[in-house]
């Protein structure tokens, strides 16, 4: 059993939804945000989300895309990313997840990557541009090693959703709206119908992310869902911090106010 899904399993046996923030590594720098995620894991995130700055990351919207951009200009690196989760992983026993595109695993090597990351601590990837279907060389180079994680839409039909829940391992990313990522005003009304669907497939966990902004949304999203991520959110709190300590306290701060309304 993963971390991943040893986690899940805890909560269940808790009854409570997983808190997993998401934050683009480089992001204000990549000093800052190392000190966030530690934050982040002090602030009782069950699983922690590390994004991989890319230059056109397609699913994300204007938040993260800047704060992306924001990394790359100053020459953050997948392995820059993979180093500083390596002495993240020293120190946390929280799950670490890697977000990031398809072009990045390629051009660093599947093998290399998959070998890297594991021997930094990883224990997860996103890519939210690699269906199932074209998922093999990857699945079989990360077999045993790291969870593959996949993403549905509300317009998911059954038959993508069975296959999804097929290849997955340790949660399904369920996104909450048809779009980009980037913190919304409300939740979608399908959601509901959505994490219901995809539930009569399997009892693999679902995590919903994409569009939640506050702990009441993330509260809401609990209800029906065994995990909240939030990204876009998080770091727009982080963007109101003046100083390197504000914005480790604003984010840190954010994620105990998600756990709490999640507890409640």
């Amino acid at each position: 059993m993963s971390r991943i899904e040893e986690r899940f399993r805890e909560l269940r046996n808790e009854k409570r939804a997983a808190v997993i923030p998401y934050l683009t590594a480089g992001f204000p720098s990549l000093e800052t945000s190392e000190r966030i995620f530690r934050a982040l894991a002090e602030a009782g995130s069950d699983i922690i989300e590390v994004g991989i700055p890319f230059s056109d990351p397609l699913a994300d919207g204007p938040t993260i895309q800047r704060s992306s951009q924001i990394a790359l200009s100053q020459g953050v690196t997948t392995r820059d990313v993979l180093d500083m989760i390596g002495r993240l992983r020293e120190t946390l026993d929280t799950p670490l997840v890697v977000m990031t595109y398809y072009n990045l695993f390629y051009r660093y090597g599947l093998e290399k990557f998959a070998a890297d990351a594991e021997r930094a601590g990883v224990d997860g990837v996103i890519i939210p541009d690699l269906p199932p279907e074209e998922a093999g060389d990857w699945l079989k180079t990360a077999s045993g090693k790291l969870d593959t994680i996949f993403l549905l839409a509300p317009t998911s039909t059954d038959d993508r959703i069975e296959k999804v829940a097929l290849a997955t391992r340790g949660f399904i990313y369920c996104v909450s709206l048809t779009g980009i990522t980037g913190a919304r005003d409300e939740l979608s009304l399908v959601l509901p119908d959505f994490i219901w669907r995809v539930r009569s497939k399997t009892d693999k966990p679902l995590a919903v992310g994409f569009g939640i902004s506050t702990p009441e949304q993330a509260k809401e999203v609990a209800e029906v869902a065994d995990g909240v991520i939030i990204g876009s959110a998080l770091i727009n709190v982080i963007n109101r911090g003046k100083t390197q300590k504000e914005q480790v306290d604003k984010a840190k701060g954010f994620v105990e106010e998600i756990r709490r309304a999640l507890r409640s």
